[in-house]
């Protein structure tokens, strides 16, 4: 046996795997040696766009659309940078936009944590609301019939930036970009309509793809009816510290951001697994049983039909309480249920696209959790309770032996395919 370190809430989780087990992990990165002086450089000079300063006009009022607490974007740096390089206009003309998608209120709390104090002090900051018509505005129609609706703030300001950070995404092949505009500041009808089923169905709707990705192009199509002036996203390690910086031009910026996840962040292997280990990242990714699902999906990618993946995932913030996915989840008594149910076209419910994709993953592995909820809601859940993920290692291996094991230690920081 070996011992693997999982990312697990704020203080990781040792475990035991035997000797054999295949350890998936993204190459390693080091953070960058001056951050600071990496994304100046970035806004200076940066892709397809002239210099952020160059662009902004003293007059202009200026929207910086951030990722909300569930996402490990270095907000309480990047923001604080951006208003440096910003300072020919006068703080007023700010305002700070959480894109929440349909994700609960940050407290004030949580937007110090996310902001820092002297930011939330001295700039507007506004949690979007997806689910208030007077917030928002039709700023189009897109090609698959959805009508886009952003938050009215944003869309009236002069100059838009949007920030966050690019990892492989489960539908829309990669994070940040066009996503931090849609789904982030978009209304909740054209937030259903971006995740449908026929959406997340798609087999082009997955890790790692932005070509015939109908995810992603329907996000970008919404995102460029009301287009960013300016994007500045950042890539991440293990360490939450910056190894890249991707910034200008929204669609050729995200684009070299996503190569560069592409080429350390994906891991190719030669044939699936019986039993896949896996992670949500640790906090502040694996808060909730929600947001788990990303690291049961990056399993789900290398897991043998008739496997088991073991998810270890804190979820300190519950399923969550907010939303309806814990409700959706009760409807039926199989995941398969879920899926005839979810399926038809009548069924609309906002959260569906995570049932969706938890009973997708659900077809192909028996799906174990370890974590803080208690066993009657992971039960509820449609998941298998485990008390020790060690003693759940155990009894797979004592179901069958000689089980080929692979570990994701980072979760969804790197997703695994087979060749």
């Amino acid at each position: 046996m070996k011992p693997v370190s999982l990312a697990y809430g704020k203080t990781g989780l040792d475990i035991m795997v035997p000797d054999r087990a295949v350890i998936i992990e993204p190459k390693s990165l080091d953070g960058l040696t001056n951050e600071k002086a990496a994304v100046q450089q970035a806004l200076r000079q940066p892709t397809g766009t002239p210099p952020l300063k160059d662009m902004v006009k003293h007059k202009d009022t200026v929207a910086i659309v951030i990722s909300d607490m569930t996402r490990p974007t270095p907000n309480h740096k990047l923001v604080p940078w951006l208003l440096e390089e910003l300072t020919h206009v006068p703080k007023e003309n700010f305002v700070i936009i959480n894109g929440l998608g349909s994700h609960r209120d940050n407290t004030k709390e949580e937007l110090v944590q996310m902001l820092g104090q002297e930011v939330v002090d001295t700039v507007r900051v506004i949690n979007h609301n997806a689910f208030e018509p007077e917030e928002l505005v039709l700023v189009g129609k897109n090609s698959y019939g959805s009508d886009v609706y952003l938050n009215k703030t944003y869309v009236n300001c002069t100059f838009k930036i949007v920030t966050g950070f690019i990892e492989p995404h489960f539908f829309a092949g990669f994070s940040g970009g066009p996503k931090g505009i849609s789904p982030g500041i978009a209304g909740i009808s054209t937030i259903q309509d971006f995740h449908n089923a026929q959406m997340i169905g798609n087999k082009n709707s997955t890790w790692g793809v932005i070509e015939g990705n109908i995810v992603q192009d329907a996000a970008t199509q919404n995102c460029l009816m009301a287009k960013p002036d300016f994007m500045l996203n950042v890539t991440l390690n293990g360490k939450k510290e910056i190894t890249g910086v991707f910034a200008g031009e929204l669609i050729a910026a995200h684009r070299a951001g996503c190569a560069f996840v592409k080429d350390h962040a994906m891991y190719p292997v030669d044939q699936p697994f019986d039993i896949v280990i896996t992670t949500n990242s640790g906090y502040p990714l694996d808060q909730n049983l929600y947001q788990t699902i990303k690291g049961m999906s990056a399993a789900a990618q290398v897991v043998k039909q008739g496997g088991a993946i073991l998810s270890c995932s804190e979820c300190s913030d519950g399923v969550p309480d907010h939303g309806n996915f814990a409700k959706i989840l009760k409807m039926r008594n199989t995941p398969q249920e879920l899926l005839d149910m979810i399926n038809n076209p009548e069924f609309r419910i906002f959260d569906q696209w995570q049932v969706q994709s938890q009973a997708m993953i659900q077809s192909k592995a028996d799906c174990y959790l370890y974590s803080s909820l208690d066993d009657q809601t992971v039960k509820d859940a449609k998941l298998i309770p485990v008390a020790s993920p060690c003693d759940a290692i155990t009894e797979l291996l004592e179901k069958k032996p000689g089980a080929s094991i692979a570990v994701l230690p980072l979760g969804p920081l790197t997703i695994p395919y087979v060749r």
